[in-house]
């Protein structure tokens, strides 16, 4: 399983705490630190569309109007951190953010 994040989310830490105390392996991958490949964001972008980039963050509000009416895959390779947060690859399975039906879903 993979968790990508940042180090500073709070959301990812909470994640990543509560995945591994349900015995799960979890890798954290910093995008910061270690961006996502074109392929990696097509293949985000192909599951979650529009949904992958978080519009309320502050990042996202940071963007000149050109990067905001970009596709989501140039926004996430020109900023990483501006992609709704945490990603988390379990197998062959994506999920997105950390609600009630992700946390079931990975820690049953």
């Amino acid at each position: 399983m993979i968790l990508y994040g940042i180090p500073t989310c709070d959301t990812c830490k909470k994640a990543l705490k509560t995945l591994e105390a349900a015995g799960k392996s979890v890798t954290f991958r910093d995008i910061r630190k270690d961006p996502l490949s074109e392929a990696e964001i097509a293949e985000i972008v192909t599951e979650f569309g529009e949904r992958a980039v978080n519009r309320q963050s502050t990042t996202y509000r940071g963007f000149s109007d050109f990067l905001k009416a970009s596709e989501p895959e140039a926004q996430i390779a020109a900023q990483p951190a501006v992609m709704k947060r945490p990603l988390i690859r379990d197998g062959g399975n994506w999920h997105l953010g950390w609600d009630e039906a992700t946390q079931a879903a990975l820690t049953a």
